[in-house]
């Protein structure tokens, strides 16, 4: 183990493709890393503790900023498929030969470009919350996030509500212990990403998104093990789009988080954990019998048990 957390580990840096990369590294040495891929104008600071933590417990996590966002340097491509030659020089230049890849959102475009583009590097795929090429509803923002990214909020971070849960009163109450978790890191956070991220972001988002014939057809291209999250209720990146990539997808397998938005792992970080670590630990099928849940009731518990020393979950609990 590093000794660091999501909220200690220092933020590094690494030279690629003339681009000083910000990335941060933490926890169990000797695995195969799990490396992180951010959403739109997210930073590392936008990943959730109760996720990257609880991951870190069994596994090596890196975290880092793609070209042109907040501490990394350079400019955002303006395409998804520059953006994964990014992420694949940034992961070389570690000296790592093999990896997991975790994409949310924008950051799930990237993941599936790059599992094509480094079929050697990458291992195993975990998408959530993300879809394909000429997806439903992908040629730009939904309405829907368009309206919440273009809404005014007192507290800044109360736009996250709205983007990651749903309306309802369970999920929000989950949002907010969300944001007290997003908040736990208070010394040496990124910066805020400057005003020329969002725009270079939509151009690649419009591009990926524009219609073609058989769209579908380059995911058969993605041949390793694939999990495919999101939630049932998905309005930024539309939930049939998960559909599509599982059934598209050779090795790909698929779970819909019920009453949960855009941020299901977040809703539910324990159990999005349970599953995904299961599935990156090589079993055939994520399997999961009927229980409820309190997502963070649930971390609270994993992570008290963590001073016990480390206990394999039992795949028992999926909220109804």
């Amino acid at each position: 183990m590093t000794g660091h957390t999501h909220q200690t580990a220092p933020t590094r840096s690494v030279e690629a493709n003339g681009i000083r990369f910000a990335y941060r590294r933490f926890g169990k040495s000797g695995t195969v890393p799990l490396v992180f891929n951010q959403h739109f104008t997210g930073t590392m600071d936008h990943w959730e503790p109760a996720v990257t933590d609880s991951f870190a417990e069994d596994r090596e996590v890196i975290l880092f900023n793609n070209a042109g966002i907040s501490s990394t340097s350079g400019q955002v491509p303006t395409s998804i498929e520059e953006m994964a030659a990014n992420a694949a020089a940034f992961i070389k230049a570690l000296g790592l030969a093999e990896v997991d890849v975790l994409g949310f959102s924008l950051g799930g475009l990237v993941a599936q470009e790059l599992a094509i583009a480094e079929p050697k590097l990458v291992r195993r795929l975990v998408l959530v919350g993300t879809g394909p090429r000429s997806g439903e509803g992908m040629a730009s923002l939904t309405p829907e996030a368009q309206q919440l990214f273009g809404a005014t909020y007192e507290n800044p971070d109360d736009l996250w509500l709205g983007v990651f849960f749903t309306p309802s009163e369970r999920s929000q109450v989950a949002g907010h212990e969300y944001l007290k978790r997003f908040r736990l890191r208070t010394e040496n956070r990124d910066p805020e990403v400057s005003d020329k991220v969002a725009p270079a972001q939509i151009e690649a988002l419009g591009k990926w998104g524009a219609p073609h014939d058989n769209p579908y057809d380059y995911l058969k291209a993605i041949h390793q093990p694939t999990l495919v999250v999101n939630g049932g209720s998905d309005v930024i990146v539309y939930t049939v789009n998960s559909f599509i990539l599982q059934q598209h997808i050779p090795s790909a397998q698929l779970i819909l988080y019920p009453d949960a938005g855009h941020g299901s792992q977040y809703q539910y970080p324990a159990l999005f954990v349970r599953h995904a670590s299961m599935f990156l630990a090589g079993h055939d099928r994520v399997d999961a019998v009927a229980e409820r849940p309190e997502a963070e009731d649930m971390w609270a518990h994993r992570r008290s048990r963590a001073s016990v020393g480390p206990q394999r979950p039992s795949m028992k609990d999926i909220p109804q």
